[in-house]
């Protein structure tokens, strides 16, 4: 409960990604030997459980994308998440598949996501951020020699910060931001809340899975799982609703496998105690 290794037998994990959509993070946890070992030297089982914190719905801007990608060319597609790729992806599917500027990708997963659709990604920044593309993003070649701004296209989630059509329009970049998609609180049925109540370590991959965790366990007594974030911006969404920075872990580059070695260093936390 809460991580306090002296009243527990085992680690229970809840996965907070979309039904679904925790998979690879599983399989990246039960591959983990680090995992392995801190189980066996401490002698506590592992127990991992998908409960879904959030479900996507469509955004204010979701009918206007695939006219959009049909009737307009940008130089840059800007996609920042998976779930901005797999919603974009199938816009752009709709519309015909239309000839696309050069599409950047925040993070290997979005990334790998878009190359399922056959979507080829020319640039992705150091650091799985928004920030970093602000910061990484070269001017068009073709802006350039026609003298005019480098022009990025934006689908997002309407919950996204404005990082960075903001950064980049500092830059100079002409940037059209639509909301395709937007996250809202999963309902939790009597068994989810019961598997929350027990988790010693909650898996966040984005502000809005913290956000609903909180919704749905705001009534419980128990003390709060460990927060085992997939980067930094999850880990800040933590700080900020009041988790102490010593029940916080993530990964300096965010990923699937420095988030599953933040899941191991929870883990190695509450076994210490």
């Amino acid at each position: 409960m809460g991580g306090d290794s002296s009243v527990i037998s085992q680690f229970v994990i809840a996965l907070t990604r979309e039904k679904g959509k925790n998979d690879k993070l599983r399989d990246a946890l039960l591959s983990n030997e680090r995992i392995e070992q801190i189980c066996e030297t401490s002698g506590m089982s592992v127990q991992i459980h998908e409960l879904p914190c959030i479900e996507h719905v469509d955004g204010p801007d979701a009918e206007r994308l695939a006219p959009t990608l049909a009737s307009s060319h940008f130089d840059y597609v800007a996609i920042t998440s998976p779930e901005a790729a797999t919603v974009f992806a199938a816009a752009w599917t709709n519309a015909g598949r239309p000839k696309l500027g050069m599409v950047a990708a925040v993070g290997k997963a979005t990334q790998e996501a878009l190359a399922e659709f056959e979507i080829d990604v020319a640039f992705v920044p150091s650091k799985s951020t928004a920030a970093t593309l602000v910061e990484e993003l070269p001017p068009s070649n073709v802006a350039v020699e026609e003298g005019r701004a480098t022009t990025v296209f934006y689908p997002a989630s309407a919950k996204a910060q404005d990082t960075l059509q903001i950064g980049l329009e500092e830059r100079g970049f002409s940037v059209l931001r639509f909301n395709t998609y937007d996250t809202v609180a999963a309902t939790w049925k009597a068994d989810q809340a019961s598997l929350a109540r027990s988790a010693t370590v909650a898996c966040f991959a984005s502000p809005s899975a913290v956000k609903a965790w909180l919704e749905n366990t705001a009534q419980f007594e128990t003390p709060r799982a460990l927060a085992s974030c997939i980067g930094e911006t999850s880990a800040s969404a933590c700080r900020k609703n009041q988790w102490e920075e010593k029940n916080i872990f993530f990964p300096q580059k965010p990923g699937l496998d420095g988030w599953a070695s933040a899941v191991a260093d929870a883990l190695e936390h509450i076994a210490k105690k």
